[in-house]
């Protein structure tokens, strides 16, 4: 039993290190190429990590195989736009200057209903409102509205808005975030005084943020029963 938790522990650490040397991105957001070794990783894994009878390394030099396939093709498709096209495809239009690409949605196997319900999900319940839509290579649908549906924007109407900036954490849980008081150029003697202006200390705080415009949110923990 302690040999399978040993095994299992090592192909696991293994496998997140590979995880992160293939990127950020989120699974919905994969190339075919990249679920497919994502697969394939959690398959080679499964063996070595519940079998006792079965070498480790046969588990170990699969999964470096692996990312070295990740590694070599993720290059390939950055040196070569044809390469990239044969690899992970090339974008589909579905809807055309308004018109639905019939020939378009048979050869994607896509449903005027499944269409449907994806422009719901972007929040879109009118199919008549897309100008375009285009089937991307990792399955996600990029919309575009018909100009006189599209969100007004503050440049539409000559408006500048106020610079936001970016917001920072300064306490979260209870514990503050010295690395983020040293980028906004503070330090925790500055946190306290401000803390202290809201009536809170950062130990009771469930979260403390600051923006752009050195705005400071803050929220109290909630009290424990019996407290």
């Amino acid at each position: 039993m302690l040999i399978i938790l040993l095994r299992t522990i090592i192909l696991y650490i293994l496998i997140l290190i590979v995880m992160r040397l293939m990127g950020k991105r989120e699974i919905g957001q994969l190339q075919p190429f990249e679920f497919t070794i994502a697969i394939m990783i959690a398959d080679v894994a499964t063996a070595p990590m519940s079998d006792t009878g079965i070498p480790i390394t046969n588990g170990i030099i699969p999964i470096l195989g692996l990312l070295f396939m990740h590694l070599l093709i993720s290059n390939i498709n950055m040196k070569s736009i044809n390469m990239r096209a044969v690899i992970c495809g090339k974008p589909s239009i579905l809807i055309y200057r308004g018109k639905i690409q019939e020939d378009t949605l048979k050869k994607e196997k896509y449903t005027i209903n499944e269409l449907e319900e994806r422009l719901r999900g972007s929040g879109i319940s009118d199919i008549a409102e897309v100008e375009f839509a285009i089937l991307e290579t990792n399955g996600e649908i990029s919309i575009v509205q018909k100009p006189n549906k599209r969100v007004i924007r503050p440049e539409d109407l000559d408006i500048l808005p106020e610079y936001e900036g970016i917001i920072y954490d300064l306490v979260i849980d209870g514990k503050v975030m010295h690395k983020n008081l040293q980028k906004i150029g503070k330090n925790i003697n500055w946190l306290e005084k401000e803390l202290k202006k809201l009536g809170v200390r950062a130990e009771e705080a469930l979260i403390v943020t600051i923006n752009g415009k050195d705005e400071i949110f803050f929220q109290k923990k909630q009290k424990r029963k019996g407290r």
